[in-house]
């Protein structure tokens, strides 16, 4: 029904209750009064052309009255009232009296028949709501704003899902009704309350949940076989309303990213707005992130540098679009770090203030298999881009990292530690800032488990892990970069960054809250483990014993200790590894890797 139409039924239904009220009021006061009567005909059409105005005034008529509740009560308070004032007004204005018994007779009657009309018509759509069969049985964790808001518009017939009780902690909460939807328990109370009350689905709805809370609460909806819903966090729901259509499947990151650090945009600004910055691997996960985080602060110029064309075009498009309104200059190279020459013609050429090299081979096992590639790549080519930085009067050069660089036992974290050093060394003899960001696992990054795992789940399974004890630090590729950016800002050169990743993970957990969070039960798809790779550890490590150290510089960003450098060795690894078998090559590789070398560490390497 339009609008217009709605207006003219309300005006209709309106003007028989308003003169029913009146002259029932009109006969409860004087049995004989004359209905006719000259001071009730002036009194009705005072009323009734009152009650219309101040109804459209104060927008009674665009209410929805089947969700109606006080403060629809309020306006027909005020509409009513002001009708017999107005009416009381003119009867003393033109028949000099006031017949205030009529008066007030008719003032209740009329709230009676209004309110009442308008009530009675919410109690017919809430039984036929709690009637219907074909809804999605829900339950609500959650009465405090949020909860109680989705349930009001999941009662306004809002989607396919029917409330039928609430989860709470708050004690004074328990055993209450809110909009007829009574609050059954705690969070504990899930299992039970899921099979007691026939449950199908279960929406979480505190958007103020830190990423422990909602881990806790996912893994009591875990136990039974409900799906699970939730509403975004606080700081993404822009508008700062929820809203039936925002819900959305718990994800995995939900679960194990964490609470968001506020970045010091000032710090940031200063080092990056109006700059010129280039990013390596800049069409890698870890790479684009970063570009999307340093776009933001309007750099003056972002080199965009890759060996894959089409990942290079795919961030290029994507930034172009996004910030098409800011004055960055977006401009795509495509290179190869192991270029030398080439990366000194674009350092050269272009003159950044500041590079993020995240340009790497990560895959440990294809690695192992592979020890010349990720020497050529990630120390080669490290030191290809630090040595073009340096010699081009790069301000700082920012190292994205691995906790696999400490006591590495694979190719690539061998690799990833004689980049670190290069970097270091670079420092000391450069006036550029080299600086090392090192961090765990990246949520959802390219080689990470989670796209293995759900490909396997969508194949029906089993999936795969290595080992039952194996575990990993994770984080998101969002707060990942950032951090990144973040500590590019703060580098005074030759640190290397730490990131906080939180507690470590299971694998074997992960696996399992991702089985469930795809719909499934864990004997339907099943966990199979393989046996640990070439190069893989049970567990990784952030710092080694002689690098830690206590000082935080950033929520979240610690500051390792400068330890050895074997720098002529990492040349002369350089310079003979193509003369290597593959084991040797892998053996020399994690010997230095590790400080088993004979020599003393040097601290300068030549540019």
């Amino acid at each position: 029904m339009t609008y217009p139409q709605r207006l003219s039924l309300f005006i209709v239904i309106d003007s028989c209750i308003v003169l029913a009220a009146i002259f029932v009021s009109g006969f409860l006061v004087n049995a004989d009064i004359h209905v006719w009567k000259g001071s009730i005909i002036l009194g009705s059409v005072i009323i009734l052309i009152s009650h219309h105005l101040f109804s459209l005034q104060l927008k009674l008529y665009k209410k929805a009255w089947e969700y109606a509740s006080i403060g629809e009560l309020i306006i027909i308070f005020k509409v009513v009232t002001y009708s017999i004032v107005m009416a009381v007004a003119v009867q003393q204005l033109v028949l000099q009296e006031i017949f205030f018994r009529l008066m007030a007779v008719t003032w209740l009657l009329h709230m009676l028949f209004i309110g009442g009309s308008r009530f009675v018509w919410r109690m017919y759509r809430d039984n036929k709501l709690a009637k219907n069969d074909n809804k999605v049985r829900t339950l609500i964790v959650g009465a405090g704003a949020a909860g109680t808001m989705v349930t009001r518009q999941l009662l306004k017939n809002e989607g396919d899902l029917l409330p039928v009780g609430f989860i709470d902690d708050n004690i004074s909460k328990q055993q209450l009704d809110i909009f007829g939807v009574p609050v059954v328990g705690g969070v504990k109370d899930i299992n039970a309350k899921v099979e007691e009350l026939h449950v199908e689905n279960i929406v979480i709805a505190i958007p103020s949940l830190n990423k422990k809370q909602l881990n806790d609460i996912f893994q009591e909806c875990a136990k039974t076989n409900a799906k699970t819903q939730i509403l975004p966090m606080l700081e993404d729901l822009v508008t700062g309303k929820v809203s039936v259509s925002q819900f959305r499947d718990v994800q995995v990151e939900d679960l194990l990213g964490r609470d968001p650090v506020d970045m010091d945009m000032e710090t940031i600004s200063g080092s990056i707005t109006g700059k010129t910055v280039l990013v390596t691997g800049a069409g890698g996960s870890i790479g684009s992130e970063i570009s999307r985080q340093i776009a933001a602060f309007e750099p003056r110029q972002l080199i965009l540098l890759g060996h894959g064309e089409n990942s290079i075009y795919t961030i290029e498009m994507e930034l172009n679009e996004v910030f098409q309104h800011t004055p960055t200059e977006f401009i795509t190279e495509i290179a190869d770090v192991q270029d030398a020459q080439k990366m000194m013609s674009i350092m050269n050429i272009y003159r950044p203030d500041v590079v993020y090299h995240a340009a790497a081979h990560k895959h440990v096992p294809l690695m192992e298999r592979n020890p010349e590639e990720a020497v050529k790549n990630n120390v080669i080519g490290t030191m290809n881009t630090a040595k073009a930085a340096s010699w081009n009067d790069v301000g700082t050069f920012v190292m994205v990292s691995t906790d696999k660089a400490v006591n590495p036992t694979s190719v690539m974290g061998a690799t990833k530690k004689l980049a670190e050093m290069i970097i270091q060394g670079m420092d000391q003899m450069s006036k550029t800032k080299f600086v090392v960001v090192r961090f765990g696992n990246v949520l959802g990054s390219r080689g990470s488990v989670i796209p293995l795992f759900k490909k396997q789940i969508e194949r029906g399974g089993p999936v795969t892990v290595t080992h039952p004890d194996m575990v990993r630090y994770f984080m998101t590729i969002p707060e990942a970069s950032r951090l990144v950016v973040q500590a590019g800002a703060l580098a005074e050169g030759g640190e290397v960054f730490v990131l906080d990743m939180g507690e470590p993970v299971k694998i074997v957990d992960l696996a399992r809250n991702l089985i469930k969070l795809s719909g499934y039960s864990i004997s339907e798809i099943g966990v199979e483990f393989t046996g640990i790779r070439a190069g893989e550890k049970l567990f990784e490590e952030l710092l080694k014993d002689d690098e830690i150290h206590d000082r935080q510089v950033y929520p979240k960003i610690y500051v390792g200790k400068t330890t050895g450098l074997y720098l002529e060795e990492i040349d002369d690894i350089i310079s003979n590894y193509s003369n290597l078998d593959k084991e040797s090559l892998r053996k020399a590789l994690l010997n230095l890797a590790n400080n088993q070398v004979v020599k003393q560490p040097t601290s300068a390497i030549s540019v």
